[in-house]
This record gives C-alpha cells, structure tokens and sequence, in this order.
C-alpha cells in the first residue's frame, strides 16, 4: 500500500505502520530494512519528541521488534517520546526464530546507520519538530542481560493466547555488585506482553556438566526449583516471616501448613513452598495450557502435596467461602473430576494465599492485582478462608502512586492489619494483609521455621518488612 507524502507529518494517537525500506549501506547483510513508526496514545510536548531505536542484530524475529504488543512496550518504557521509529533487518517469519540468539560484540555499525539514516529519521519525524530548527533524534539503546537464547517450544492458551518457552544465558552481577556471572534461566514469556517475563527459574545441565564449559544449545537442562530468581517472589515468601510463630505451632502438633495461590504460571513459587518449606500447597490456573507447559518446562509435579485446579480464581475462592451457593460445571470452565479435585475435598481454611495475579495491556502496561480482585466480596472471601493467625501475601505491580494508595486503602477495609515489602526493582511491592492483629516478640532462633526461612530465602526482605 503506498503512504500519502503526508502521512507522518502528524502524530496520531495510538497508529502503527510498519513498511520497507532499501539498505542504503551496500555491505550490510540485509538488502531491506523493516521500519516501524509508533504514535503515542496519549498528549505529547510542542514540539514533540521523536526517537529512534535499531534492533539488535539476530533478535528481529523476537516478538519484542516484530509485534505491535513488542513496540508499545518499548514505547512505554521510553518517557517522554512521542514518536518512536524502530529499524532493523526483515524478521525471518513472524515467531520468534528458534535458531540461537548470541549476542555480538559492540561495534560501530550503529554509528553508520545513523548517519545514512538521518535523512529518513528526519522525513519520519513531525512537522512540528521544525519548529525551531533541524531537531535532534536521539538514538535509543536497547540493552538487556542476555547473552544467548534459544526458543524451545511455542504454544497457546486458550485464556493467554500465544507463549514461548525459551532457555537464556545471561550476566547476573555478584552479591558485591563487582563482577558479571554467567547463569542459565528457563522463561516463559506471552505475546500479548512480549517483554513480560511470566515465569523465570534457573536451570542446570542434566549430565552435570561444569557451568563454565557449558552452551545454551549444546546440552540439555532441566530446572531448579530450590531457589526463587524472580524478583518479587522471595519477597512474597519473606511475609511468612511474619506468620512464623503460628506456622511453627501448626508443624509442631502434627499439621502441615496450608497455602492456596492464586495463578500458578510455571510453578516456581508452589514447588518452592512444597519442597522447601513442607507445604501442602493447592494452586489455580485458569489456562489448562499454562499447566501444561509448566509440567513439561517448569517442572510442577502433581502429588498428594501438591493439587492445581484449573478455573477462575476469584469464583474459586468466593465458592470456598460460601459453599451453599451451589456450583456446577460452567462455574469454572471446567468439572471438578477433570481436575482430580473435589470441591468437596478442598481444605475450607489456609494458614496462607499466595496471589500472583495481573491485568496486562501492552497500551497502559502491566498492574496488579487486577481490578477484579480489590472488590470487596471478593476480599471478604479471601479473608473468611484464611485461618484467624494466617496471611494473604499480594504481588502488587502499581500503574501509578494514586493506583497503590486505592489498593492498600481498600485492603485495610477488610483486613486487620496491612504491612508491605518494597522490592527494590523500581516496579513490584508485596503486600500482606492478616485478618487478626499479629503479635510475636519470638525471635528466629527460638522459632525453627524461622530459621529455616532465612536458611532459603535473603534474610533481606524478611527485615525490610513495614507495617502500613
């Protein structure tokens, strides 16, 4: 389809093109370029602000450079913009390439291309930009950790739409923050939110092959689920911390601790609490494919310990609370038989719910919990099935300060008491609301499961823990 001269004299809320464009520099590999201009949805600065991002060499196949889901993201993330231009190499096809990604050596190609492609950034770029003068179009970075992936497998949900599963080596600074290590990671990522890391958990060769002589690529490996890497989920445990005396006091009469969560993803939090901390755990999911692949990747195993129901988790916990209101088939989307759980069987009380849930919207990002979850019938359930000494631990992902403020105030009209957990990471908090006011002077030497908490997650975050 051929574009109007005028087409990109203006900013248009929210409009996406993408188009081809020939390589002006005859020794690159490419003959063509992709080009993709993305309009902000919202109010841009007089003049407005345009800029330029070229993708990485070998990831143009990545949902990330290649999806319109890809492009608002990095659009989001990128303040201020009101024009984004993305050029790279045609994508292969329109899935991520599973052909190994290695990251290569800076050099100055991209020094080249903005100086051939100055003229075509500045055709690109709004009237209005001429304002007072030839503008200036910064050229974005973008930069991430990882030094090799391969895709493993991609699959859709019939609740999340298209997924990926791929193997990562990337650079983990040590505790000092002085040097770069090298770790290998499974995740699993959706297209919807293609920068999203859903699920991420290390791994480790299954012959036992040394870290150092081994490839992304060249062995097999499998994962390991004794430590938490994602980077709101060790907080999430930390809350237990405030809990410990009651746990510890279940344990000691002979009763295992109970915890429900609320999204399952790739398991890496159910499995952490069953094999680390002697939980019997019960998850929901409400994508039977998200399951499946977590079985196959991720490493959930179900057992007497472990139970996963697939359906709707809000609907879920409101039919534990009140049991009488009747259930069917069509409550959940599925029957209670085919999720070799009874409802009937499902414990009516937990010492703690895990809930791990999100809104995602590549246009306004990521939140959480989603809205459905704050109301307040729903939270009354939460809190009738929890035990009178237990705890609802929360992800929270704010889209803004007035977001997070409603949250905990619509928390502390149902709860007792409410503390948080800043995570660090510029994005997660971790709330945990108790139904009963939480009182223990018992320090972590007097309390055993205390001790063993702080053995397997960073005493860090259980320290950092504020009463709100």
């Amino acid at each position: 389809m051929a574009l109007e001269k005028t087409t990109f004299e203006t900013i248009v809320p929210s409009r996406f093109i993408s188009l081809s464009f020939p390589n002006p520099n005859p020794n690159h590999s490419s003959s063509f370029f992709r080009i993709a201009v993305l309009d902000s949805a919202g109010l841009t600065d007089d003049p407005p602000r345009v800029a330029a991002m070229f993708v990485p060499e070998h990831r143009e196949s990545d949902w990330i450079f290649c999806t319109e889901p890809g492009h608002l993201q990095l659009l989001f993330n990128s303040p201020g913009i009101s024009r984004l231009i993305l050029v790279g190499n045609q994508p292969e096809n329109v899935h991520p390439s599973s052909a190994i990604y290695r990251r290569l050596a800076k050099n100055d190609m991209s020094c080249e291309l903005e100086v051939s492609l100055k003229p075509l950034l500045l055709a690109l770029s709004p009237k209005t930009c001429f304002k007072y003068g030839i503008p200036e179009i910064p050229i974005l970075s973008y930069e991430d950790n990882v030094i090799c992936s391969l895709v493993l497998g991609s699959f859709v949900g019939s609740m999340v739409g298209e997924m990926l599963v791929e193997d990562v080596e990337i650079e983990v600074e040590n505790e000092g923050g002085r040097c770069l290590n090298r770790e290998f990671r499974r995740r699993l990522r959706f297209k919807r939110m293609p920068n999203l890391i859903q699920t991420e958990v290390r791994i480790f060769p299954k012959k036992g092959i040394g870290l150092t002589s081994v490839e992304i690529g060249e062995v097999e490996f499998s994962p390991d689920n004794g430590v938490l890497v994602h980077p709101y989920l060790a907080p999430m445990v930390a809350g237990l911390n405030l809990i410990g005396k009651h746990i510890e006091e279940q344990i000691r009469s002979g009763f295992r601790p109970k915890a429900l969560c609320l999204g399952v993803g790739g398991g890496a939090l159910l499995a952490f609490l069953r094999t680390q901390l002697g939980f019997k755990v019960l998850g929901v999911e409400e994508d039977e494919q998200v399951l499946s692949v977590a079985r196959q990747f991720f490493g959930l195993e179900d057992c007497q310990l472990l139970k996963i129901f697939v359906g709707d988790a809000m609907k879920f916990i409101e039919k534990i609370a009140h049991p009488t209101r009747g259930w069917n088939a069509s409550s959940f989307g599925r029957h209670e038989v085919e999720n070799d759980i009874k409802m009937d069987d499902v414990d009516a009380e937990f010492d703690v719910i895990m809930v791990d849930l999100d809104s995602c919207d590549a246009r306004s990002g990521v939140s959480a919990p989603p809205l459905e979850f704050r109301q307040k019938h729903v939270l009354m359930a939460a809190k009738s099935i929890l035990s009178k000494n237990g705890i609802l631990v929360l992800n929270v992902i704010p889209q803004s300060s007035a977001f997070y403020e409603t949250t905990k105030h619509e928390f502390q009209e149902v709860f007792s008491e409410l503390y948080e957990i800043d995570v660090g990471n510029g994005e997660n908090f971790v709330l945990m609301a108790a139904p009963s006011p939480i009182t223990s002077s018992s320090t972590d030497s007097e309390i055993a499961f205390l001790s063993k908490l702080r053995n397997v997650i960073s005493g860090v975050f259980m320290d950092s823990i504020r009463k709100i």
